[in-house]
């Protein structure tokens, strides 16, 4: 069996389906069709389940799976070796990431590996979910870090160990900079700026009846402007805005939130780069040791 044709039939249940597989494979359906109907007289089985919109694996579609993992990324870890032999790992990594502290780890992370790998190129996207994963299913970015659950079943996924807390954006001058905490009912009585990530969640949740939302953003440093101008009070994370010094703004937590954890996920069955794969690797390690420390 080819390594090229296990990749194909990794890509076609990565996308669901031969036409979108064979588009980001760059070849035409019925060239791939026929190489997966080879591959299928070639081990005297069936893999897929014909008849349904979505791939569904056989058992023995299963079997190869697994299979067909083993293989690309051993080929995938041979390659990456022979060129770290050779010294001379390159290319790009993008990354797409939503705006917080967290992204200290993965900055870290590819801080180490400019020093070893100066040829790695590093492209950073800024977006809340929504935006990153359609990039993510476009191709556009290789990981994304967010803030939010995900489909296990189509995306593998590495929670790091900082976690984000929210809290309100608001003028020094405001009488709520005056407590230390805000409560949920405080936000019902004020012209809220909220992430677009937070909107359904915020809709749906009978502890924010009643508030004002008067803005969406994507984007906190906007956000952060429309507080400036008295537009209104922005929920988001802490630290992203300057509020020392000089600054007009202050941030104040809001009591009794849940934690937000950030997860780097990627496409399952996608096959990376060197670059990306050494990138991956190193961003294994390093949440493992930050979790084993406690």
């Amino acid at each position: 069996m080819d390594i090229h044709i296990m990749e194909y039939y990794l890509a076609i249940i990565r996308e669901g389906n031969i036409s979108a597989a064979a588009e980001s494979l760059h070849l035409s359906q019925p060239a791939l069709s026929r190489q997966i109907k080879d591959l299928e007289e070639e081990l005297g089985v069936t893999l897929f389940e014909r008849g349904s919109r979505k791939i569904k694996l056989t058992e023995e579609g299963m079997i190869l799976r697994r299979r067909a993992e083993e293989m690309v990324r051993l080929m995938q870890i041979t390659e990456s070796e022979i060129r770290e032999a050779q010294d001379k790992i390159a290319g790009e990594i993008h990354i797409g990431a939503g705006e917080s502290l967290a992204f200290h780890h993965l900055s870290r992370i590819a801080g180490n590996i400019h020093q070893s790998y100066p040829d790695i190129r590093f492209h950073i996207t800024s977006g809340d979910t929504a935006d990153l994963m359609d990039q993510l299913d476009n191709g556009l970015i290789d990981i994304a870090l967010i803030f939010t659950d995900y489909d296990h079943s189509q995306y593998q996924g590495i929670r790091l160990p900082k976690e984000d807390k929210l809290g309100l954006l608001m003028r020094k001058e405001d009488p709520l900079a005056e407590k230390t905490t805000i409560m949920i009912s405080d936000l019902k009585h004020i012209p809220l700026i909220i992430p677009r990530a937070a909107e359904d969640l915020i809709a749906s949740d009978p502890a924010f009846a009643g508030i004002n939302i008067v803005t969406v953003y994507n984007l906190i440093y906007n956000a952060s402007l429309f507080v400036e101008d008295g537009v209104g009070y922005a929920i988001g994370f802490d630290g992203l805005i300057n509020t020392t010094g000089e600054s007009p703004l202050t941030f104040r937590p809001i009591e009794n939130q849940i934690s937000q954890p950030g997860t780097v996920i990627w496409k399952k069955y996608e096959v990376f780069t060197p670059a990306v794969n050494l990138f991956l690797e190193q961003l294994k390690e390093s949440s493992q040791a930050s979790f084993d420390r406690g």
